[in-house]
Parts: C-alpha cells; structure tokens; sequence
C-alpha cells in the first residue's frame, strides 16, 4: 500500500503502535508532502511521535463523524477530554476521578453529573475512543467500574499524541461566530487569485467523499472540472487505481481493485446487498416516470413514498436476506436503510420538507438476484427443502 494511502485511511501513523510502519512512512514523506500540498492542500505532520495528514474537507458530511458517538454530549466531553489532557505531559499519569472533576468545574450543571448513568456511559465511551486512537492508555483497572459506580477508579496514561488531534487554525477561533467560519484558513484567502483554493476543494472533494455534487459547494467547483478535466483525470489515475466519471451534475472517484482508499461500496454485507436492491426498484420508478429527475440530475421524492419502496424491496426480497435484516421490524429497516445510503451519500434527507433527495450516485449501481429466486418474505432456503 502506497504511504499516501495509508495517511488517508488513517488519522495517523503512530511511532508508539507501529515502529516499521511510522519508519517506512516517513521515508517516503518528502514526495507525499509534495503531492498534498500541491493538489490537496493538506498538512503533513511529522515528528518523533507520529506522522499525519490533516484532512479536513471542504463540507463536512454526516459519514465524517466519530461512528462510535451517538450524541452530541460525547463530542462535548470529547473536546473537554482534549482540553484536560493539553496539559498533561507525555507519559503523564492521572485517574479517573481527575478527569471527572475537572469535567465538572469546565462545564457544571446535568451533563456532568456522574451519578446519571447515562453520562457514565457517554464519557466511558469517548475515553474508550481516545485509547483506540492511542491519545491515552489504560494503565491499571477497568472502565467497567465506573460504568457499574461513580466511585469506580481507572489510571490512565497521556501519550502526547492529543496535542495532535486538533486541526491547527491560523486565527483565533474565540471570534468565529458560525461554524462555516471553521473551514476558512488563512492561505485560502491569499491564493485564491491564482486558483490554488479551487483545485485544493476539487481534489480534497473526490478524495474525501463518495461523490462531487454541482447543488453543493461552490459553482467554480465544476467550472474547474469543465476547464481540466483531462489533466485532473491523468493526474488521480495516474496515481491511484480509479476511474474519475464526470458527469453534468456530479463527478466520482470510483476506485480499483489495487486502490486502499476509504471505505468501498458495495462491501461484502447483507447491507449493501439490500441497497442495491433498493437502487434497482429506484431506477425503474424513474425509468417508468413514476419519479421524475432535475435538471441536475437529483430526484426528489416524498419521505413516505420513498420508505414505501424500501418496505416493498424487504417483502419482494426478504427471504433473500441474513436472519438479522429478514427478522429486523420494518420501521428499524428502514431506519438501517436509509442510514447507510445517506453514509455513502446516496441520498439526502430534508426534514424540514420530510422529502429525501436520491442523488445521481444511487443510479450507478443496482444489483438483483437470479432469474429463478422465488422471492417473498419467508425464508427460502426452508421453503427449498420442502
């Protein structure tokens, strides 16, 4: 695996975790500076701790989040976390109970009371986090005691390696009033009369996503894929195993069988079987014009009619499915569904219309089962031995 697509799949190389791996990338990370600053305009980091390269998108999507959280309290003990540990040294030891008091004189009120399970859980699952990250690790007892007690003890150790996980600004963030004020950087603002900011956004938005979209971002975005497309092309195919398709609404990095970057649809899950089965029943609806497609090239479509079609695939195609999705109730399928597909930026849901947005990407691709699959809802590997 290239060492441009390891720091793409990873939030870092750790010197600590993987002594080979940190070597070989810092071998080749005068040619990789190059690449990211050139095209992407991403930061390399690189130190006798770790190497990293700073991924931050031009619009951050729902897939981009820590998977783990469920809520928007763990992201808030996650940045106080951060915050404490700013002020520990490397190898700097400290205890649960350090932490949670600090926690508490931060930010006091009903997030911080302990005595909530609830909360318990939360900041036991970010701390979880941070040790899978390699920021902490777990020096004596068990996180399971805290969750059990709020008098429950665990030590834990700093490695140094938070001080990393923060992108770095060029401003002071105390005076951003608005979270769009986040992704502005300094350099952005210099360079952009030579065109620099807009090849970076071009790149950083086909890398770091599923799928380009004309509706979203800047209109100069697909100017610039108008005006370059053939060295664009040459340039990502020449470098990684991928197609680019650019089409008049949206453009995609489909990648090779060689190329490791990112998660890769259709996986090899009963999921990704179900969506592709949805993707079908979806472009016959447009086939038939049933649904109608924009201008540019996206369906909208009401959230109930669009929860209809998945409920039909399930009864069509259910005896087809793994035991957990041929079992699951219809209302959690759907749910499951429709998560996946906004992940991989298949749709968009607009709640505030209760419409979903089906993106060009989801006629890309269909799947079906074989000519002779008896269909249903029953099992039919049960009704094959009848």
């Amino acid at each position: 695996m290239k060492a441009l697509e390891i720091l793409f799949n990873r939030r870092w190389v750790l010197k600590s975790e993987d002594k080979d791996l940190y070597y070989q990338i810092r071998d080749a990370v005068g040619e990789v500076r190059k690449y990211t600053t050139e095209k992407l305009g991403c930061q390399i980091i690189d130190n006798s701790m770790l190497v990293k390269m700073e991924k931050i998108p031009v619009i951050p999507e729902t897939f981009m989040g820590i998977q783990s959280f469920t809520s928007k309290e763990e992201y808030v003990y996650l940045c106080i976390l951060l915050m404490f540990l700013e002020d520990k040294d490397a190898q700097e030891q400290f205890v649960l109970s350090q932490l949670t008091e600090y926690m508490t004189a931060v930010m006091p009120g009903e997030i911080t009371d302990w005595t909530v399970y609830t909360n318990r859980r939360r900041l036991i699952r970010v701390l979880r986090y941070v040790v899978g990250q390699g920021m902490v690790t777990v020096t004596d007892g068990t996180d399971d005691l805290f969750m059990d007690d709020v008098s429950g003890e665990v030590l834990y150790e700093n490695t140094g390696a938070s001080k990393y996980f923060m992108r770095n600004f060029t401003k002071d963030i105390m005076h951003y009033t608005c979270a769009a004020d986040f992704m502005e950087s300094d350099w952005y603002e210099v360079d952009e009369d030579r065109g620099f900011a807009r090849r970076h956004r071009v790149y950083k938005r086909l890398l770091f996503g599923p799928a380009m979209y004309r509706e979203d971002g800047s209109e100069e975005d697909f100017e610039y894929l108008k005006y370059y497309r053939r060295r664009l092309m040459e340039d990502l195919e020449q470098m990684f195993d991928c197609h680019i398709h650019i089409h008049r609404g949206s453009a995609y990095f489909l990648s090779g069988e060689e190329c490791r970057i990112g998660a890769v649809f259709p996986g090899n899950n009963s999921l990704a079987d179900i969506l592709l089965l949805c993707f079908g029943e979806i472009r016959k609806k447009i086939e038939n014009k049933e649904w109608n497609l924009r201008q540019d090239e996206m369906c909208v479509v009401d959230k109930v009619n669009f929860e209809a079609l998945i409920c039909k695939v399930k009864k069509q195609y259910g005896s087809g499915f793994s035991k957990l999705y041929r079992e699951m109730p219809e209302g959690e399928f759907v749910r499951n569904v429709i998560d996946e597909m906004t992940r991989f930026m298949f749709v968009k849901s607009e709640e505030d219309t209760q419409q979903v947005r089906v993106c060009p990407l989801a006629g890309k691709l269909k799947g079906g089962y074989p000519e002779d699959y008896l269909g249903g809802d029953k099992d039919e590997s049960k009704m094959a031995g009848k």
